[in-house]
């Protein structure tokens, strides 16, 4: 099932308090500081550590003919979390962003030439400022990243914009990245959390049927700002929020927190947080608590199947939501990133690949690797007009805008065209459940749409 939301009725649904302070998804302003492991490089036979390079074979068409005189390749750094409180998501997020590097490796590329760097943000404003600086040091004048919105609104602060380099996250979902004044240098292929907080508040009240309820959300902005948003559109819908209880991440019990949280009885359990903290507070819940009695609703940084198998219960209660990978390529995308890597794509993965693509198709309109240039051109590659261009024929659109063709690039999670700020114009939501006997272990029961 599909429902669409006009811009007009979401406005009217979010009060001031869900607009104002929304951190994203996935958000952490804590976390003390820690050091990055060594960023490491994506590497192909017969080219030099860190290159993709034109070759006979590849997932892309063939290139559009001509060659470009470029002597430099085409640089990009992911940034994102393979350890820390993400680390679960953030690995498969991670793998999504390198595969474009990795699928212009063997694709005719008409003598251009791509090289991606890697580094680990460890889900920490610290360590993400620390990887941020050293793939800003090695020259990378576009970074896929970071994926926590508390990462990315201080490493975007403090490294991209003073240095001039774009970053693209595919997953940081803050309100407040928005109003960042970034000189145009940040930009998102994920979706407002504005929007999610209305899409919970509507399931909520149409799908669960809660006309109570209670919000136990990660201390950071993230949590904070969802908590409200969530608050302002189900009370909007007719319903009350008995209260809003913040939680500490990866902590040894969440009982007292859970009954701080249940003590007002109501009919909904609403959870903001991450996989790692989920695990142990859902223990806890199922252990303590009887879990017929509450509807429990999570957002997409817990929308991951393995905390359910840690949990060790079906969690048959729990609906979420999260960002829809429905843009025009979403299934050459799954099929790509399934042949890859033997798994179907998870949560913001289709996110993450248009970031990645989008910023190989500026650099490659700039014609160099440099951050203003390539900041320049963002908006050129992924709005209307020019040649469509998509996961299939990704290698021919990189050699078109290097030879100062317009290309308009149609991604695997929207149609990914930016708006004034560097947002997604138009967006989708799932409605999900875990589904133990499925192969990914979700299922989606409806998609809600909005436009700007």
């Amino acid at each position: 099932m599909v429902r669409d939301i006009e811009r007009r009725d979401f406005v009217k649904g979010v009060g001031a308090a869900g607009i104002v302070g929304l951190a994203g998804c996935t958000g952490d302003q804590s976390g003390g500081e820690g050091t990055t492991s060594g960023g490491s490089e994506g590497t192909t036979s017969g080219g030099s550590e860190g290159t993709t390079s034109g070759g006979s074979e590849g997932t892309s068409s063939g290139g559009s003919g001509g060659s470009v005189d470029r002597s430099e390749p085409i640089r990009y750094g992911v940034l994102l979390p393979t350890t820390g409180d993400l680390a679960s998501v953030g690995k498969p997020i991670r793998d999504a962003a390198t595969l474009v590097g990795k699928q212009l490796q063997n694709a005719d590329m008409g003598g251009l030439s791509v090289e991606y760097r890697e580094e680990d943000t460890q889900t920490s404003p610290q360590a993400g400022i620390s990887a941020a600086n050293s793939l800003v040091n090695a020259g990378i004048p576009g970074i896929c990243g970071p994926a926590s919105s508390g990462v990315n609104i201080q490493v975007s602060k403090q490294v991209f914009i003073p240095n001039g380099v774009v970053g693209c996250s595919p997953s940081s979902t803050a309100a407040s990245v928005t109003d960042l004044e970034d000189d145009g240098f940040v930009f998102r292929t994920a979706p407002s959390d504005n929007l999610q907080g209305q899409v919970m508040g509507q399931v909520a009240s149409e799908n669960l049927g809660a006309s109570s309820a209670v919000t136990m959300y990660v201390n950071n902005d993230y949590g904070q700002g969802l908590s409200q948003s969530f608050a302002s559109a189900f009370e909007e819908a007719g319903g009350s929020v008995n209260d809003q209880v913040s939680f500490e991440k990866e902590q040894s019990s969440y009982t007292s927190k859970l009954q701080s949280a249940l003590g007002s009885d109501p009919d909904l359990l609403v959870v903001i947080g991450y996989p790692a903290s989920g695990t142990q507070m859902f223990k806890d819940f199922y252990s303590d608590f009887d879990p017929s009695n509450y509807d429990i609703l999570l957002t997409d940084g817990m929308k991951d199947p393995e905390m359910r198998r840690q949990v060790g219960n079906p969690m048959e209660n729990v609906t979420g939501t999260a960002p829809a990978p429905v843009g025009p390529a979403a299934d050459a995308f799954a099929s790509l990133y399934q042949e890859e890597y033997g798994r179907s794509p998870g949560v913001f993965n289709a996110h993450a690949y248009d970031a990645s693509a989008i910023l190989v198709l500026a650099n490659a309109m700039a014609g160099e690797n440099d951050g203003a240039a390539v900041k320049e051109n963002m908006d050129k590659v992924a709005n209307p007009e020019g040649t469509e261009v998509t996961v299939e024929n990704l290698a021919e659109g990189v050699q078109m805008a290097a030879q100062g063709e317009d290309v308009n690039y149609q991604g695997a999670s929207s149609p990914t065209n930016f708006d004034d700020a560097g947002d997604m114009a138009a967006v989708s939501f799932d409605v999900w459940k875990f589904a133990p006997d499925t192969e990914s272990g979700i299922e989606v029961s409806e998609t809600i749409d909005f436009e700007k």
